[in-house]
């Protein structure tokens, strides 16, 4: 049995940005996934973690497989036809290293960031 995710009021969901991209790296894997904010559902989602990637990558967790997920991403996103993504990171998070590459990595594939 599928629960529905929880109805937000209109007057929340107006201010809302439409899709989140939210980044999670451990010690052995780098994951990403893209969040719709009304319904509170993932929209698109990719991760070191996955059997098709794992044999063309080196390592799973360095930023070269960060800036793979984020192109991997990219291209899910315009497949959807999402053309645009709202980057929420945490405040241990900043511009430098893995997040960089994730996130220029998406935006060379054409994903416009807010």
């Amino acid at each position: 049995m599928v629960i529905p995710p929880p109805a937000r009021a209109p007057v929340i969901t107006k201010f809302l940005k439409p899709y989140i991209l939210k980044m999670h790296f451990t010690n052995n894997f780098v994951s990403a996934q893209v969040i719709h904010t009304p319904t509170a559902t993932v929209t698109c989602s990719a991760s070191s973690q996955e059997k098709l990637l794992r044999p063309s990558m080196e390592s799973t967790r360095d930023v070269a497989a960060a800036a793979k997920i984020g192109k991997l991403l990219g291209e899910r996103l315009l497949f959807k036809g999402i053309p645009a993504v709202f980057v929420s990171m945490s405040r241990d998070q900043k511009y430098h290293g893995k997040v960089k590459a994730v996130i220029d990595s998406l935006r060379d594939a054409g994903v416009k960031l807010l």
